[in-house]
């Protein structure tokens, strides 16, 4: 449980830094620790023995060094999800894509760069299902001498991830002006009189080995176990057995407000979110402001974070926040369970009441999902502007597919019809090389180990979201296929979602970019009627985009970022299954517009 009232704010602590911004040093060990839940334990990966891992924190404009030792059996990488790393693929982190990954044993430095990005973002494992226990939150203060752009909260609270592992530390605010960045880096809590926010990670916890259920998904080509509960902040909550005492839990004060920091760490589900009897109100969505608007819950995609305001202003009494799956494939096995945190008043002293549950939407509600999501819009402010591009010089079509691949006779698979799962965009599933990474083999011109070729739309039209689809489109093509897009160019894409096998919502993230959201609506994309509604006045900025279930997505964006980018489904296992590809953005005239040369502790294939 972690008293709001007793802990010091990093957002003013912040306010001491340098103008040109700071460099912050950290050091990760990726290793083996023990954890229980739901009534057993087991060893999981994690950062520094931390789950979920460090809180790291920044300014705007900030710098950041990260050690990373690899003492975990397997290899790994770490990406920086929703920072643009300018110039420095080299330090984002996806594995064969941008690096080779670091081996048991061996060590990388990564290096960061906050740009543009301010809010909350997060940091996460990115080879295999790594990332169901290696992730942690990323926050970017405003400036030094900036104020957020909406009301400020009446104080502000930081619950980070590993509250159930640190104690707090408790001191005055003057204190602060005697710490260096580095120093407040690592302090496990903080308090500022006047100001509280709350960080909340929403994750899953499998009783079983998380690495072997991928291993085994792999070998029989069928779908892998689903989790056995969600998580609030690494703890299921006291719905589930073994779980009442370790239930996090957040003590505030009436009358005040809250700034709650939400991270969808969950490896294949998109969430519902509710606190009992409390509106909440939206300020921020990856790392961008939005237009605020009032809610009763939110749905939030694996992927994405946003940030939320509060207000403290109900009986005083206990009040569950809550969280449950948004699925609504009818015939597919999912985790239905609910993930439970606790919201207590500082002056609630009856013990006898239960808590309060919110009201979540039922877990196939697509129009509650739509209710929320159409209301996303920047904030398009004099400091806080848009730059979507008004017109375009590069379109892409990409087809989002589920697939199968057919096994032998003699050896059947586990997916239907005794055949393995797949995914493509535009009918191309992604194999992903391994003699070396693709930005290693693009920078230095090695030949055969990617495609210039992915195509700029499907090969063949079809209607792509009817029903009773040809067999004929359930196969895909394989490659290792990549897209070409000349410096500053102005590109919209249209994400079509498909019913091949069956449809699905597909939340869909791209690396060094964020992008404009100007359009998105169900069915088939129209080239001639859906552009006539495109907003390109106030379009939400995000880097993750929930595509519908048999529906599109339009995003625009200028390649103003040279390197090599990848672009997935962020359901993990669409991605295992080939749902992904990569830009290249060449360099542009300008030294400042081309790639930075690569680092020299690159790990080795």
């Amino acid at each position: 449980m972690v008293n709001l009232a007793g802990l010091l704010l990093l957002h003013y602590a912040f306010m001491f830094y340098s103008v040109n911004g700071k460099t912050h040093h950290h050091t990760f060990v990726v290793k083996s620790a023990s954890y229980t839940r739901l009534c057993s334990s087991k060893h999981i990966l994690t950062v520094n023995g931390r789950f979920p891992g460090p809180t790291l924190r920044a300014q705007r404009g900030d710098k950041m060094i990260i050690k990373v030792y690899n003492r975990g059996k397997d290899n790994i990488t770490l990406h920086w999800h929703g920072v643009k790393q300018p110039r420095n693929p080299w330090s984002d982190g996806p594995a064969y894509i941008t690096q080779c990954p670091i081996q048991p044993g061996k060590k990388y430095t990564y290096r960061i760069h906050f740009t543009t990005e301010e809010g909350t973002l997060w940091w996460h494992a990115h080879l295999g299902w790594s990332r169901a226990t290696v992730h942690g939150a990323i926050i970017i203060y405003p400036k030094r001498r900036s104020l957020y752009p909406f009301p400020h909260p009446h104080g502000e609270v930081l619950i980070i991830l590993e509250s159930i592992i640190a104690p707090p530390i408790l001191m005055p605010a003057r204190a602060l002006n005697h710490m260096s960045s580095d120093l407040l880096a690592t302090v496990p809590f903080l308090f500022i009189e006047n100001s509280q926010h709350v960080l909340i990670t929403a994750g899953e916890w499998w009783k079983k080995d998380v690495m072997e259920i991928e291993r085994n998904a792999t070998i029989t080509g069928g779908e892998p176990q689903i989790s056995d509960a969600y998580t609030i902040n690494g703890q299921p909550g006291d719905l589930y057995p073994c779980s009442k005492p370790g239930t996090f839990k957040v003590k505030v004060e009436h009358g005040k407000r809250y700034l709650l920091r939400i991270v969808n760490a969950v490896m294949n589900y998109k969430l519902f979110f509710s606190v009992a009897k409390h509106k909440m109100t939206l300020v921020g969505t990856d790392g961008s402001y939005t237009k605020p608007f009032q809610t009763n819950y939110i749905m939030i995609t694996p992927g994405q974070s946003m940030d939320v305001l509060l207000e403290a202003n109900q009986h005083p009494s206990l009040y569950y926040m809550a969280a449950s799956s948004y699925f609504t494939i009818s015939d597919s096995e999912f985790d239905n369970t609910t993930t439970t945190a606790l919201l207590q008043y500082n002056d609630w002293n009856d013990p006898s009441p239960s808590p309060l549950m919110p009201h979540l939407p039922d877990h196939n509600q697509t129009q509650a999902a739509t209710r929320f999501t159409k209301k996303l819009r920047s904030l398009a402010s004099k400091k806080h502007p848009v730059r979507v591009p008004l017109t375009v010089d590069t379109k892409l079509f990409v087809t989002l597919s589920i697939n199968l691949v057919n096994c032998s006779t003699a050896k059947p698979c586990e997916g239907p019809y005794n055949t393995r799962f797949s995914a493509s965009l535009n009918n191309i599933s992604f194999i992903m090389p391994t003699s070396c990474d693709i930005l290693w083999a693009y920078y230095y011109g090695i030949d055969g180990v990617f495609d210039k070729d992915f195509p700029s739309k499907p090969p063949n039209a079809f209607n792509y979201t009817g029903n009773d689809l040809p067999d004929n489109l359930l196969m895909p093509d394989f490659g290792t296929k990549v897209t070409v897009l000349k410096y500053n160019a102005r590109v919209e894409l249209i994400l079509q979602g498909t019913n091949v096998l069956e449809g699905d919502n597909h939340p869909f993230h791209m690396h060094g970019y964020s992008f404009y959201v100007v359009g998105w609506g169900f069915g088939n994309f129209n080239p001639r009627r859906d552009p006539l509604r495109f907003n390109l006045m106030d379009p939400p900025e995000q880097n993750t985009v929930g595509v519908p279930r048999n529906g599109w997505v339009a995003i625009r964006f200028r390649a103003d970022n040279p390197g090599v980018w990848m672009m997935h489904c962020h359901v993990a296992d669409h991605q295992e299954w080939g749902m992904k590809s990569v830009f290249v953005v060449e360099d542009g005239d300008d030294p400042q517009a081309k790639i930075l040369p690569p680092p020299h502790d690159l790990p080795e294939c």
